[in-house]
């Protein structure tokens, strides 16, 4: 037992000499106390993302229809108030980029304005075909046909706007955020009506008319949102650290798409 004790006490006592020795950062973590982090300053730094968009298309050529049928005579059976049911797409994509921002320090509680970008390929297309009938129509023919319709969108930049607060732990930096967002997109949308007439409604639909489209085509249209998250951003040595963030950003544009990505970093405090 006496051997047991002594060789622990000469192991203990190993333990501190070679605790002393050691730099600050690690020698907090053998005496459980932890050591501060400066989080105060301005930082930038590199970071890259994979995430998932969804859009809702419903409704997002419905204004194209509207105007295509116009004073036509197909508007008299109502066929501008079809609603076109795109539906909702979901897809992957991934991007890079840069972030920069300043914080502010109280004690543990840190609080800052950061800027976020991601450069990458985010989006989707939705479809729809939609038949019709009508009775006769002031042209004395009874018409049917079909509207096809599509609409895109794809986004090659997202900026984002926060405001940070998170709460230091050593180390560690756990943050929430929200804000405003920004991106670059191109739309895409079309309206196809293929219409067909008939002397009566038994007789056969064999008489055609010159088919209505319409297409609308629009590159670097700027969208806009809101952005809110989480992340936490880790102090490896000095000024530089790690991150780890998820960002969820809303577009309420025209074609409302919502983008969620999670995200690793690294930057430096100056």
């Amino acid at each position: 037992m006496r051997r047991v004790l002594l060789v622990a006490a000469m192991f203990a006592m190993s333990a501190s000499a070679q605790a002393a020795d050691m730099p600050d950062f690690l020698r907090g973590s053998l005496d459980g106390s932890a050591t501060a982090v400066n989080w105060r300053g301005f930082y930038v730094g590199g970071q890259a993302g994979y995430g998932t968009s969804t859009e809702n298309f419903n409704g997002s050529t419905n204004p194209m229809l509207t105007a295509l049928i116009g004073d036509t005579v197909l508007s008299e059976a109502g066929i501008q108030n079809s609603n076109l049911q795109l539906g909702k797409q979901s897809t992957h994509g991934s991007g890079y980029g840069a972030f920069a921002g300043y914080n502010w320090q109280w004690d543990d509680v840190v609080l800052g304005l950061e800027a976020s970008y991601l450069h990458g390929s985010f989006g989707g297309e939705g479809s729809a075909v939609r038949g019709y009938a009508t009775g006769q129509l002031s042209d004395t023919f009874f018409h049917q046909g079909m509207i096809t319709s599509t609409s895109q969108i794809s986004i090659t930049d997202m900026a984002t706007f926060r405001g940070r607060a998170g709460y230091s732990f050593g180390c560690f930096l756990p943050y929430v955020f929200g804000g405003l967002a920004l991106g670059s997109a191109t739309l895409g949308e079309s309206v196809l009506v293929q219409d067909t007439g008939s002397v009566s409604s038994t007789a056969p639909f064999n008489i055609g008319f010159v088919p209505l489209s319409s297409n609308n085509l629009q590159h670097d249209h700027m969208i806009y949102g809101y952005t809110a998250g989480l992340g936490i951003d880790i102090n490896l040595i000095g000024g530089l650290f790690m991150r780890a963030e998820w960002e969820y950003v809303r577009f309420t544009d025209q074609i409302d798409t919502s983008v969620n990505t999670v995200r690793a970093g690294l930057g430096y405090k100056f």
